[in-house]
């Protein structure tokens, strides 16, 4: 993982997922860069230090849509909660690593 600063994870993304440059970069700029508060940018760091370590490993990030899709498919509302948690136990996981990890 990069350094937690926008500017580290932007260059990790562009460089390790580029897939998600295009969503990082519009939601970067829809919440936080003409913002006059910087308020916004913890959250917006979470959400997108979770969703890079989810995509820099590609078997982990699968299994996480896997479970989630099940969920959408699940007629049993047990089993659904169930895969919903265990993919944000792994999402909240990822979200805890440090850089260098």
């Amino acid at each position: 993982m990069p350094e937690r600063t926008p500017k580290a994870l932007r260059q990790a993304i562009a460089q390790h997922a580029p897939q998600l440059l295009p969503d990082f970069d519009a939601h970067w700029k829809r919440a936080i860069a003409d913002a006059y508060d910087v308020g916004p940018v913890p959250a917006f760091m979470a959400l997108w230090w979770g969703e890079y370590a989810l995509a820099r490993d590609p078997e982990l990030d699968a299994h996480v849509q896997d479970l989630e899709l099940r969920a959408s498919e699940a007629t049993d509302s047990a089993e659904a909660k169930a895969l919903l948690e265990e993919a944000s136990r792994i999402r909240h996981r990822v979200q805890q690593m440090e850089p260098g990890e």
